[in-house]
């Protein structure tokens, strides 16, 4: 991959932030979050969404590293076999020895081996990469299959305040582990027509995997992506989102910009690369909602 830095936002603003609506981070009144004295166990926290593009590995390294500003230990767990959470974070998939697929397939695999410091002080990766793809067929076969991940995370909750698991884009046996060990699920949501109808077969999934597998999961919330304030469609999504999910939708929304294909190519979140721009402040803002619910 071409690793070239676009122009650094911190140093020149592009015109799109003129456009770029955070939602306003003192009108809401969210409070900041307390300093902890220590560290976990940790609240784990699936961002699932059987459709593509709706910014899933986007929310969460920008959720984490906003959530690692505030003094939260963080963990994310790339889950998605195309391992864009590990090149957002600027770690090449295809150069690892060792990833998350390790640690499900083999018993000798140590969690410490595999997890990876970040840029980010106090946000820590689990990487991932094409491996992964073999672990759902492969783990049919085995006994507890849905449970493989928290088995795997199990070792390391205590020194973690929060873990992040970037799913992938489909509600295979991958997404379930995921669902199985998660405490809560946030369901990023593009303000799209067609990823609203497919909220409601993720609804549908969560209450099974509630029902058989995991009875304390929640739904943390609805986070609005892709939103966009100069089209009507994106606005009428947005109300029709908040009107049928009322409390459960974030009050943070994040804004379509070039910001975000800028900070995967610098490899670091966005609240490092360009800190004063809308998006930063919305995940700022999200990472307080989280921590308030």
């Amino acid at each position: 991959m071409d690793r070239t830095r676009p122009t650094d936002p911190r140093r020149e603003d592009g015109p799109e932030d003129d456009t770029e609506a955070a939602a306003g981070v003192d009108a809401f009144g969210i409070p900041e979050p307390a300093p902890l004295t220590e560290h976990g166990p940790a609240r784990v926290i699936a961002v699932a969404n059987q459709k593509g593009g709706v910014g899933k590995t986007t929310s969460t390294i920008n959720l984490g590293a906003a959530l690692a500003e505030h003094g939260r230990k963080v963990l994310l767990v790339d889950f998605d076999p195309q391992g864009a959470l590990s090149v957002g974070l600027g770690v090449q998939p295809h150069q690892l020895d060792s990833t998350v697929y390790n640690l499900l397939m083999e018993r000798d695999s140590e969690i410490d081996e595999v997890i990876r410091e970040t840029g980010v002080e106090n946000m820590d990766l689990l990487p991932s990469n094409i491996d992964l793809s073999a672990a759902e067929v492969q783990l049919v076969f085995e006994v507890g299959r849905e449970q493989a991940l928290g088995r795997a995370l199990k070792p390391v909750l205590d020194r973690y305040d929060i873990v992040l698991i970037d799913c992938q884009p489909s509600l295979g046996l991958l997404t379930i582990n995921a669902l199985a060990c998660a405490d809560t699920v946030l369901i990023p949501l593009a303000c799209e027509f067609f990823s609203l109808r497919g909220v409601a077969l993720l609804m549908d999934t969560i209450d099974k995997v509630r029902d058989r597998l995991n009875p304390n999961l929640d739904i943390l919330g609805i986070l609005a992506t892709m939103f966009d304030p100069r089209t009507l469609h994106t606005r009428e999504v947005q109300h029709r989102v908040r009107e049928a999910f009322g409390d459960l939708v974030f009050r943070a929304v994040i804004n379509r910009t070039v910001r975000f294909p800028e900070t995967t190519v610098a490899g670091e979140p966005i609240t490092t690369w360009a800190p004063t721009s809308a998006g930063a402040i919305a995940y700022r803002l999200l990472a307080r909602e989280v921590l308030a619910r």
